[in-house]
């Protein structure tokens, strides 16, 4: 038998000791990652607003940087309304006496800030996964403050053009960010009001357009369009940009990073200390991570791989699909309305009308996607939109009167509102929860280029049916978006999953698992489960 020299067994008594000791050091972390997501699990919303004031405060600030690229989408759609940009850079059309923008031009300034985006959001992700959330929104604010001079002294339709495209960069990081960053600072019971604020402010932006462009509508000078709607753009940037310096980084960004004691003080910033355990917040944060880990820094590669290219396809379809249920008649709903046998004056007004009420369901959507869930809601939407847009599409089939012309707005605004009740801000959780958190800021950023890629050729598709100088289909374009929408309909019926009430750990262990879309909700993770 061999013997044990006294420094062997010294040795082995110490490796044992450190093997115990980290044996407890893991056990406990492990305890304190459970114990913080049952405290979350066990939250009201109320509770959880309680315990997190800050960080619905920081979710507001991030969000409302979607307010730019709102007032900017609306406004330009607006000026092709207004008969004073009309007159100055518009062709006289004799079927409707009027001057018009010529379809390649109106199709060019509205896809202009979107190819910008495009861009921008494929260099937001590499941006915020190196420098984070806080800089990354900074960089764009302080690009913001200098693209809006190209507009400004815009005097011809490809300088407006080119000054579409540079403020479309910062779009892009604004709307890869803010549901990422929204997601990541709040508890489980708030995550969807969180994301979709978003969408409010969406509506926020197509109000402050709308009210603008109504009073100066009937100018028929250049301050119709130009000056004070386009200046007013530069109300947001610096006092946002001021807001954002002070707002705390996401704690799950620091934890990817290993800045577990700055996460740690981030977490005490976001929410009260005495209704927290900021140790037990990160250790879930922790755990969640390690479950991603990976040698390699993330890359759009990556999401394209395993179980992420699922959650990648599904982020883009939802993104893909806002643009083809009816989401287009809402962004051109006043030229729309025009085309519909509107007066100008009217079709603003009505266009005002419709941001507002927008608004008003967009908060009532909180409630229903908190307690009834997101694949639910999303479908309802999406199929009541498909009726009202083929309901569109018969209303302008059955002949011109005054009695269809109402029909078609009408429908053309109950769509735009739909949209924004169910199938808009339920749209804003799934991408926010559905992504990796390590992959987050990557998976966001790809998903709205499918939103920016599918929505150009929509634009060109939605100014050639709706002018009069191309297909001058007003209504009917219902039929067409009621075809696209169906086929979102289905895929999603197939394909998205319900993940209201899931934390990140569950979801990721269900994607890795392969739960089909439809047995998500009635799938049980244990919590002592780690994949």
């Amino acid at each position: 038998m061999a013997t044990i020299a006294p420094n062997d067994e010294k040795k082995s008594y110490d490796g044992e000791i450190e093997a115990k000791e980290h044996a407890g050091t893991v056990s406990q972390f492990k305890a304190d990652a459970v114990e913080a997501e049952t405290s979350e699990y066990n939250m009201t919303v109320m509770e959880a607003v309680k315990a997190y004031p800050m960080a619905c405060f920081w979710a507001f600030v991030m969000s409302s940087t979607i307010i730019m690229e709102s007032y900017d989408v609306f406004l330009i759609g607006n000026f092709i309304a207004l008969p004073a940009f009309a007159s100055r850079f518009g062709v006289w059309n004799a079927a409707t006496e009027k001057y018009v923008i010529v379809t390649k031009w109106q199709s060019a300034l509205q896809m202009a800030g979107q190819l910008g985006a495009l861009i921008g959001v494929f260099l937001a992700g590499p941006l915020t996964s190196r420098i984070g959330y806080r800089w990354a929104t900074l960089v764009g604010l302080v690009l913001m403050n200098a693209t809006i001079f190209v507009m400004f002294f815009a005097n011809s339709l490809p300088l407006f053009f080119v000054a579409q495209l540079l403020e479309g960069l910062p779009w892009g990081i604004f709307i890869a960010n803010a549901p990422a960053y929204c997601s990541e600072i709040v508890p489980l019971r708030l995550r969807a009001p969180a994301t979709q604020v978003l969408q409010m402010f969406w509506a926020v932006g197509s109000i402050i357009v709308g009210a603008v462009t109504f009073v100066y509508n009937t100018r028929p000078d250049e301050n119709a369009y130009n000056r004070i709607p386009i200046a007013l753009q530069w109300l947001f940037p610096t006092p946002l940009a001021i807001l954002m310096f002070m707002a705390p980084e996401s704690p799950w960004w620091l934890v990817r990073k290993g800045r577990l004691e700055e996460a740690a003080h981030s977490v005490e910033r976001l929410g009260r200390k005495s209704m927290l355990n900021a140790g037990e917040a990160v250790a879930m944060m922790r755990r969640v991570v390690d479950l991603e880990k990976s040698t390699a820094a993330p890359s759009y590669i990556e999401l394209l791989k395993g179980s992420d290219l699922r959650r990648t396809l599904i982020v883009c379809g939802i993104y893909a699909a806002q643009n083809l249920a009816g989401n287009l008649i809402a962004n051109q709903a006043v030229y729309f309305f025009e085309q519909a046998g509107m007066t100008t004056n009217t079709a603003f007004a009505l266009g005002l009308i419709t941001s507002a009420l927008q608004m008003i369901f967009v908060m009532l959507s909180w409630i229903l996607t908190t307690y009834y869930g997101r694949r639910p809601i999303y479908l309802w939407g999406t199929g009541f939109n498909i009726v009202m847009l083929v309901a569109l599409g018969i209303a302008a089939s059955v002949g011109t009167s005054t009695m269809a012309s109402n029909a078609q707005a009408s429908f053309g605004l109950i769509v735009s509102v739909a949209f924004t009740f169910a199938a808009a801000p339920v749209s804003w959780c799934v991408i926010a929860e559905t992504s990796a958190v390590r992959l987050r800021p990557l998976t966001t950023g790809m998903g709205r280029a499918t939103y920016y890629i599918i929505e150009i050729p929509c634009i060109f598709l939605g100014s050639f049916m709706l002018n009069p100088t191309g297909g001058n289909l007003g209504g009917k374009c219902g039929y067409v978006w009621g075809a696209t929408a169906l086929v979102c309909w289905v895929t999603a019926y197939f394909c998205l999953p319900e993940m209201k009430g899931r934390s990140y750990r569950e979801i990721d262990i269900m994607f890795k698992r392969k739960i089909p879309a439809r047995h998500f909700e009635k799938t049980v993770i244990d919590m002592q489960d780690d994949e």
